[in-house]
Order: structure tokens, then sequence, then C-alpha cells
């Protein structure tokens, strides 16, 4: 085809007309965008963080964070590795562009197109601190481009180390510590101009995920995050030789903060999924959660007064959920300002036989009844032998009987003959996950947490429904405008009724009659079932009253041996005292219970007969 100059003159035309019209939309854009653009200048009128208030199920005060006078950063007063640090990971060209990085943004596209997903972004400091002090955490075309206007504006009235200063003031650091003041007497107990290079690297890996970095609660990952900054500062060439190396080996200590409320373990917990509603908080907040500060207050006195350090039981985790999965109570552990590892979230522990009603349970879809006799007598697997706890043998005995007296030979030889993958079937639709066919399932011998445990015994109490735990109920700001209200999921109904009152009725024996009897509560309708592992390592007791769940685990963090503590002893115990303060003021509701039928009561009374007529035999 032959080009001409008409058709030449024609596409240029097009072209300039095209380019015309976008830039105009984009001018548009901008100019719409800008109609309700903060002032930047009033980022030196905000004298603290924001409060986040923190109340019970009826409103009443757990706790507040934030809220403390904030600390401007003076560069002048700080060693010159804390700027270098920060920028070195936040923004390498923070002296030479002005507010928004072209080629960073060009880098991070190409990088999140060649990963197929996000995995790089191209925010300069400039950026990172418009978007954190005023717009909200949406993430559409005219935020960003809010974003990008305030950065240019600011870079134009701010100097550069003045922009620097108000970043460290105000950038969210974890655990309601906003600024970089804050952050290094929350985590190091010391001044900011007193921080060390790795406390600084440390702190400046919290920046991007100051949650899932928090080094209170995952120190490791905190450690990880700072030989990566260590690393990439050695690699631009900040560092003299050998100075990442020394700074990777500098010993760090962690602030413990002495703090009484116990309820700290509580809202580390939820914090995570404050953060996922509605970001890192810009404004006052409150925060209606499902916690019974009565409640918790008894679970932690509870655990105080019954732990036994001279007998090797020195931790202990106790966690309370109500019949819709929602938490009243969480301790993480005997002293929260000691150590804030949350052992009712976060340890993995074996729950021994108190993970035998899910053989129990399998047994009954298997066709078998609580009255239902079988052998209590030795069983080998293989080269393994278990033996029950007194190292003696029955004979013959119920089904009920034997998960009330925890024989484990019982327990085993069911899971043999129903099979371990029905075992596992039944557990995982109760929500316990991850288990595997081991010959030891049937005794517990693979580790869950707390929290799965009590999660997985609320079907027992809630009529048949699993349910997920939960903390938060509302979301609101301070004068009271709704930014998130829970919507309860529809559970899944686990148990038939004829299987939950077959449950109920084993487990209330456990107590009555069985290894449980310490947990008991007078005028109340209590179920459960006691765990204890090998050379008593773990001691447990999990147990309920009508929608009202209870999990306690005692025990060491060393995994070191106890002096013969069971699930019996000091966990039920605990168990009783929290039950107790919970259901003072509640009604003595019962449990469906299933009856024993006449053949039962008459084969037992047979039984009974048979055992005095042998004792009399010469």
């Amino acid at each position: 085809m032959r080009i001409t100059r008409k058709f030449l003159t024609h596409s240029l035309l097009a072209g300039l007309g095209f380019a015309y019209l976008s830039g105009m939309a984009v001018l548009t854009g901008f100019a719409v965008s800008a109609k309700d653009l903060p002032d930047p200048k009033k980022l030196w009128e905000r004298n603290r963080p924001v409060s986040v208030q923190i109340v019970d199920r009826n409103g009443r005060d757990v706790l507040v964070r934030g809220a403390a006078i904030n600390r401007p950063v003076d560069l002048d007063r700080l060693p010159f590795h804390i700027p270098v640090t920060f920028l070195a990971t936040e923004d390498e060209r923070f002296r030479n562009h002005v507010g928004i990085d072209p080629r960073a943004l060009t880098r991070a596209m190409w990088q999140n197109l060649r990963a197929g997903r996000y995995v790089q972004g191209g925010s300069t400091l400039t950026q990172q601190l418009t978007k954190n002090i005023f717009l909200t955490p949406d993430k559409t075309l005219s935020r960003k481009a809010q974003e990008m206007m305030l950065s240019v504006w600011m870079e134009r009235d701010f100097t550069k180390d003045e922009l620097l200063e108000m970043y460290l003031s105000r950038i969210y650091f974890g655990s309601g510590a906003w600024g970089l003041e804050n952050a290094s007497q929350r985590y190091f107990d010391k001044a900011a101009a007193d921080l060390t290079l790795a406390e600084t690297a440390m702190l400046s890996g919290l920046l991007r995920a100051p949650s899932a970095m928090n080094p209170v609660a995952n120190y490791e990952g905190a450690a990880k995050r700072q030989h990566v900054i260590l690393n990439s500062m050695d690699a631009q060439g900040l560092l003299d030789v050998g100075i990442a190396a020394a700074a990777k080996a500098d010993p760090i200590t962690i602030h413990s903060p002495k703090d009484t409320e116990g309820a700290q373990y509580f809202v580390d917990w939820i914090w995570s999924d404050l953060e996922a509603r509605i970001g890192v908080p810009t404004q006052d907040i409150v925060v209606q959660t499902t916690l019974d500060i009565n409640a918790q207050t008894a679970a932690q006195t509870a655990l105080i007064a019954h732990l036994d350090p001279e007998r090797g039981a020195t931790q202990g985790a106790v966690i309370s959920l109500d019949g819709t999965g929602g938490v009243r109570a969480l301790v993480g552990g005997r002293d929260y300002g000691e150590s804030q590892f949350n052992r009712a979230t976060q340890a993995l522990r074996q729950p021994g036989s108190a993970f035998k009603p899910f053989v129990y349970l399998t047994a009954l879809r298997a066709g078998k009844s609580p009255w239902d006799t079988t052998l209590d007598a030795p069983i080998t697997i293989e080269d393994w032998t278990p033996e029950n706890f007194s190292e003696t043998h029955l004979g013959t005995v119920t089904l009920h009987k034997a998960l009330a007296k925890s024989l484990n030979t019982v327990a085993v030889s069911l899971g043999e003959d129903i099979g371990r993958e029905n075992v596992i079937e039944t557990a995982e639709q109760l929500g316990l996950k991850g288990l595997r066919p081991y010959r030891s399932l049937a005794l517990g011998a693979q580790v869950q947490t707390p929290l799965a445990i009590a999660e997985s015994y609320l079907p027992f109490a809630n009529w048949g429904t699993q349910r997920q735990s939960y903390g938060i109920l509302s979301i609101s700001t301070a004068d009271g405008t709704p930014l998130y209200d829970r919507v309860a999921p529809r559970g899944a109904v686990v148990l038939t009724p004829t299987e939950l009152a077959d449950m109920n009725y084993m487990m209330i024996e456990a107590v009555e009659r069985g290894t449980g009897r310490r947990a008991r509560v007078d005028g109340h309708m209590i179920a459960g079932k006691t765990g204890t592992t090998n050379d008593f390592r773990d001691a447990w007791f999990v147990g309920y009253a009508p929608d009202h769940v209870t999990a306690v685990w005692v025990g060491d963090d060393d995994n070191a041996p106890m002096a013969k503590i069971t699930g019996g002893t000091l966990p039920a115990m605990i168990f009783a005292d929290t039950m107790r303060a919970q259901l003072a003021d509640a009604p003595a509701a019962k449990l469906p219970v299933s009856v024993q039928p006449e053949w039962a009561r008459k084969d037992a009374q047979l039984q009974n007969l048979l055992d005095r007529l042998e004792t009399q035999l010469p």
C-alpha cells in the first residue's frame, strides 16, 4: 500500500488528538482526586498516636493501647546508622527523588509481572508517610493519585531531613507503638539514640509486617528479617567489612513489659485480625470483643494459684469459648510481663487422652454404643505394647467405663478395629487438622494447640455445630461510627442427636466417676476428659457445660517431665475454678444425655453378680 502525505497527516493528527484526550483524562483524574486532598502542613498537629480502646462483650474496659505522647524524632540526636538503615530498607533513592520514584515503580511493576503476583512495592518513603498518616487503606486509583500528589507537594514544602523525621516519628512498629522513640522503649526499653545497629535493623524489619515480624511473639522471624536487612546494607556498600556479621552476632534482649493485665495475651491474638479488618488504625477506635473480663480474671487467678514449679508445672494455658466460638477468656501463660509467648494459641503440645473422645465417637459411628463391652487386655502392634496408666487390666468393661477410666489399651484396640483413617476423618470434621495414621494416634501423641483442642470440643457443648474461634464483635470510631460488625457464619452440624447424647453421657461419666472428678462444679452438669502424656510432660483437662468450653494445659516450656502431675490433678482444679466463675450466674442448664437401655442395665446387674460370686470362690 502506498502511504500518501494525506494519510500521514491524518495519522499524526489522530495521534496528537489521542494524546491530548489521554492527557486531559489524566489531568481530570488528578483534579478530581485533589478536591479533598489534606493539607500536608497538618502533619505536625497530631501530638499522640491513635487510641485503641478494648472493651469486653458487656462493654467493660479491658485496656487501651496507643495514646502515649508521641515523641518526635530529632535526626541530630540519633547515631548515623539509624537513618542509613531505614533508608536502605525503605527508600534507597530518598535523597534523589521528588516524592515519587519512576525507577522504583518500573522495577516493582516488572518484578510483579514476572512473579505473576504482588511481590514488591514501588512507594517512596514520602508516599508511605502520606498513606499511613492521611489516607485510607483503600487500594483505588483516586487514593493512589492523592498519595502521589501529596508526596510531591510535601517534598516542595519540607526538607528531606524534616520528611525523614516525620516518617520516623509517625510510622507504626506494631504492638501499639507509633514512632521510633515509642518502639525503642516498647521493644528494647531504651531511647532511640541508644539503639545499636542490630536493634535498628530489627526495628526496620517491622515496618512491612508489624504483626508477623513482632519480636515479642515471633523472635525467630524478626531475626531472619533483620539478617536480610543487614545483608542488603552490606550489598549496597553501606557497611564496613565485617560489620554486618558482627551485628548479626550482637545479642538482643527484648523488653518484657511488666503488665498485670493478663488480657494482653488476648489483645495480642486479636491484633492481626483487627488490622485485617480495618488496616493499621489511623484514628481513635473502640473494639468490642468477646472477652468476659470476669472470666478472664478468674482464669488467670486459677492458673497462678495451681501451678506448682517445685513439681515441674512451671507454665500453663487456659482458653474458654462460648457456644459460638467467641473467646471468653484466654490466658497464654503464667506472667505476660515475663513471657509474651502465647501458649494458648501457639504452643504445640500432645493432648494425650484428651484426644480419646474422637476415637469413641468414631466407634459410635461404626455402630457401637456406650454400653457395649470390650476387653481391657494387653495389645501389641508391631513392636509397640501400650500400657494403662495403672499398669493393670480390668478385663471386660463397657465402653463408657473404659473412657471414664481412660484405659489406653481399649482406645488403641478400638482405633485399630474401626480404622485410624476413620478416626482422623472424625477429628478433622470437628476441627483438628494435620493428623497422621500413626499407631499411637488413639493416645493423642500428635501435637495441637490448646485453642484447637477447645474448638474441637465445641460441638459437644453447643448441640452439634462446628465453629471457629473469634475475638472481635465490632469496631467503631471513638464517636460511634461503625467500621466493622461481625456477621456470624453458619456452622456445620457435625453430630447427630444420638451421637451427641451418647458422647455427653460418656464424658459426664468421666467427670463424675472417672479421672476427671476434680473438675466437678456443684450445681452444674460438667462433661470432659483428662489427658496426660508420657513422663508427665503434658497434663490437660478439656471440659464443657452447655455453651461453655474450657481447655487447660499445664507443663513446662522446655518439655521437661513433671512430678506425677496428671490431667486429673492441677488442670482439673484450674478448670473447676475457671468454670465456677463463668457459671456462677448461669442457669443450671442440662446437656442432652442418653438413657441406659434396659438390656444394658440387666447385663450390668448380671456382671456385678458374677463378679461377687468370683470373689467368694475358693
